[in-house]
């Protein structure tokens, strides 16, 4: 059986958080880096967002496409916005761009139910 993606993002966090108990000063970085990303500079986090769901759909990660899915929808990101984020991703990434933008609207619409 298919997980579903709010199941893919609570496993995704428990992962995390066992790589975080093994590597802390690894994970604090990066988490520090993250942060000072989206707390400075003239984009918006929405803004920034949706550039980290482009590169995600291009990139091919699954799960970041699952997290930046849910951080635009706390954003208040719309549907429609989305859309025309994977379609900027398709027309970047070709056929595996098409693939994986599929995967970012099943996950926006999966959440937008909960």
């Amino acid at each position: 059986m298919t997980q579903s993606y709010s199941e893919k993002i609570s496993d995704m966090r428990r992962e995390l958080r066992a790589l975080n108990a093994l590597v802390p000063e690894t994970t604090k970085g990066f988490g520090t880096l993250s942060k000072a990303v989206k707390d400075n500079g003239p984009l918006s986090v929405k803004e920034k967002e949706y550039i980290a769901l482009g590169m995600s759909v291009i990139l091919r990660c699954e799960p970041c496409i699952n997290f930046h899915v849910e951080a635009l929808m706390k954003a208040g990101a719309t549907r429609e916005e989305l859309g025309d984020v994977l379609a900027m991703a398709i027309q970047m990434g070709g056929g595996p761009g098409l693939m994986y933008a599929g995967h970012a609207l099943a996950c926006w619409d999966e959440l937008a139910k909960a």
